[in-house]
């Protein structure tokens, strides 16, 4: 399985080394910034680094030939249709929260926001549209009374996250498939940035 991984700062360096215990070809790390500690690590580990052109997109010419997968690990970056169409079974991400609840970014802060009891995580198909793409994987947590997003994300989602990727890896690669249940867009609701 070769893995074009496009991510940032610490959860895309924990997601790197994940994916190396996995056994899969890391082909290149595609990141928006080439002083982020995603590229480093990945520098270190011998793996080809990518700066993203535009830090908002990812395009079909930063996708490494031959990927199968693209995995997103931090990402603020839309993988556009053609950067999915490059690779074999198109992308998948993380988002820290049961999908279609809370997409979008700040989905920790709103899960404290909203007094949320219960969290979790979902392994989603990258889409057009931003965090709706079908499921792959989920999974939910307890929420902590008086947790932070922090303290959430930290304890809980991020360690969450590093299973649910794995996991579909795994998936994959026994499979040469990806699990896909498409979400209830009953249930969505879109995290709009919290006021600062």
């Amino acid at each position: 399985m070769r893995i074009t991984l496009v991510g940032s700062r610490h959860f895309g360096v924990t997601t790197l080394n994940m994916l190396r215990q996995h056994g899969v070809d890391i082909v290149r790390v595609v990141v928006a910034d080439a002083e982020d500690r995603l590229a480093a690590a990945a520098k270190a580990a011998g793996i080809e680094v990518t700066v993203q052109a535009d830090p908002r997109l990812v395009v079909a010419s930063e996708i490494a030939a031959g990927t199968d997968l693209i995995v997103t690990a931090h990402s603020h970056a839309r993988i556009g249709e053609d950067a999915l169409a490059a690779a074999r079974f198109g992308g998948i991400g993380y988002h820290p929260s049961l999908l279609p609840r809370h997409r979008g970014i700040a989905a920790v802060e709103w899960t404290i926001k909203e007094g949320d009891p219960i969290a979790g995580g979902t392994v989603y198909h990258l889409a057009d549209r931003m965090d709706a793409g079908a499921i792959a994987a989920q999974e939910w947590c307890f929420v902590k009374k008086g947790e932070t997003a922090r303290e959430l994300w930290e304890r809980a989602l991020a360690p969450l996250g590093q299973k649910l990727l794995g996991e579909v890896i795994d998936y994959a690669k026994a499979h040469h498939a990806l699990p896909a249940k498409p979400q209830d867009e009953q249930f969505a609701t879109n995290a709009p940035n919290l006021p600062k």
